[in-house]
Order: structure tokens, then C-alpha cells, then sequence
């Protein structure tokens, strides 16, 4: 497999493929690690030529999707596997209804990611549209505990996540599947307050102070403007796969472990951001 950006999520799933005996390579902005520099065309072409999977994790950028701007037509050349890891933040805000892969997309703030989607669709790629991820090292949990954790005023908000292994396990489950869009999200939707609340409670603290959405900033302030439950159920019918984290409790348990036992620092006066 030839990965188009080493991030958290690809990272995760770079390990299991090599645990399952595949051979990895990815690309970087500087080639370090024994990667590929992510603007070295002829190193990439070559790569291409041998992958029988390719996979793009680079969202796009204020000018559209880097990976099709500078390696379409070498992509163009490539008749294996393609998968492309998107945002559920394509459908925009619903009010916090239900949607699933045959709602419209393009309509919210994420206009660039939207136009993204449906240019690697269009080529014929495995689709995995994803909300909140958490995992080791990126979870509320470690909000909390270092203090940059916050709960916000605001009544109603809902939003789906994944837990980074469930990704990994999806977009595995979609070596077998068909071109397509797939949500991949946990079953409980639910208030980005209620999962700090858990996590601050695991880890035996009180909950963070709320703060109101004028002292977010302005990424943070379109991330609670918007209010969605992800349906899976395309994912479990048509990939046979199913979330080992069905729920963002059962997610913080097991991440829990992964926490160090040290004080919780106090919350800094002004949240500056939301973690995606």
C-alpha cells in the first residue's frame, strides 16, 4: 500500500497492516523516516506502478486536494485499490438529525473537503467519511488531564466520533467492498460535554468550567455550529464491519490504561480550540 500522508489515523493503520505482513510506504513533506517526499513525482510514480492499494489521507487545502493536484495523472494510470479517508463535516449542519451516506453533501463549511469527496469517488474510491476521531494520545481523556479540556453553553449540540483503531478496522473491511461512500462512526452520538463529563469522571477529577461560544475561536465556533448524528449502517451491511468501540464510554474505558497517573492540571482561563 502507498499512503498519501503519514498522520494519526494513517499511522495507526500503517502498523496494523505491517503486523499483518504488508508492505507500507508513505509520503511526507520531507521524506524523513524512509518515506517518500510527498512533492518527489518520480518516487511516487514508481511506487504507484507496484501498489496494489493506494490510500490518501491528506485533507485538502484553501486551493482544493493537494494529492489530485500534484499526482492526479499518475493516479489516473493506476488500476488497483483506492480509498480516501474524508470528514462527515461534508453533510454541514442537519439540526442534529440522522444522515447517512445518501444525504447531500457540499452545503456546510467544509466546501473544499466536499468537492474533494466527490473527486475521489468519481475515480472510484472507497470513500470513509469520519467525525470526531480519539484514540492513545488524542483523546478527552488527555484533555482533561492536561487541562486543556472544556465543556461549552450550549444546549442541543450533538455530534457522532470513532475510535482510531475502528477506522483502521474499516478501512481494512473495505479491501473487499465496493467503490463507494462509507460512514464510519460509533453508535451513540452523543454531546461533546457528556463525553468530557465521562472522561473527567475516569479519571476521578471534576468536570471542566463551561465557557460560552464567544471565547472559542472561530475553527471551534463553526465545529459547534454544526449538529449531526452519522448512521452506520451502510458500513456494517455492506463491509460486514462493526465498531469494537460501539460507544464513546467503552472507547474512554479501554483508553484509561493508556493514561499516565498524574494531577490534572487546572483549565487555562479561555478554550482556544476543539481537537478533531
Amino acid at each position: 500500500m502507498l499512503i498519501f500522508g503519514l498522520g494519526y489515523t494513517a499511522s495507526h493503520l500503517v502498523d496494523a497492516l505491517r503486523a499483518r505482513g504488508w508492505q507500507v510506504i508513505g509520503t511526507t513533506r520531507d521524506g524523513r523516516g524512509g518515506s517518500i517526499a510527498f512533492e518527489d513525482e518520480a518516487a511516487v510514480r514508481r511506487e504507484l506502478v507496484v501498489a496494489t492499494h493506494v490510500l490518501s489521507s491528506v485533507p485538502p487545502d484553501g486551493e482544493g486536494d493537494p494529492v489530485l493536484a500534484r499526482h492526479g495523472a499518475a493516479l489516473d494510470t493506476c488500476d488497483g485499490w483506492l480509498g480516501y479517508l474524508s470528514s462527515t463535516g461534508v453533510y454541514g449542519d442537519v439540526g442534529g438529525a440522522w444522515v447517512d451516506e445518501s444525504a447531500p453533501t457540499g452545503g456546510g463549511r467544509r466546501r473544499m473537503r466536499a468537492a474533494a469527496d466527490a473527486e475521489w469517488l468519481r475515480r472510484g474510491a472507497r470513500v470513509f467519511r469520519l467525525p470526531g476521531i480519539y484514540g492513545p494520545g488524542r483523546s478527552p481523556l488527555d484533555r482533561v488531564a492536561d487541562g486543556r479540556a472544556h465543556r461549552v453553553d450550549l444546549k442541543g449540540q450533538v455530534f457522532s466520533r470513532i475510535h482510531v483503531e475502528d477506522i483502521v478496522a474499516g478501512v481494512i473491511a473495505g479491501f473487499d467492498g465496493p467503490p463507494g461512500a462509507y460512514n464510519l462512526a460509533d453508535d451513540l452520538p452523543a454531546s461533546q460535554n457528556a463525553v468530557i463529563e465521562r472522561a473527567a469522571r475516569l479519571l476521578g477529577c471534576a468536570p471542566p468550567p463551561f465557557v460560552t461560544l464567544d471565547r472559542l475561536s472561530a475553527p471551534a465556533r463553526g465545529f459547534y455550529e454544526e449538529n449531526r448524528r452519522i448512521a452506520n449502517g451502510k458500513a456494517k451491511r455492506v463491509l460486514g464491519w462493526q465498531p469494537v468501540y460501539p460507544d464513546y464510554r467503552a472507547g474512554l474505558r479501554a483508553l484509561k490504561a493508556t493514561i499516565s497517573p498524574i494531577s490534572v492540571t487546572t483549565p487555562p482561563p479561555i478554550a482556544s480550540g476543539v481537537q478533531r
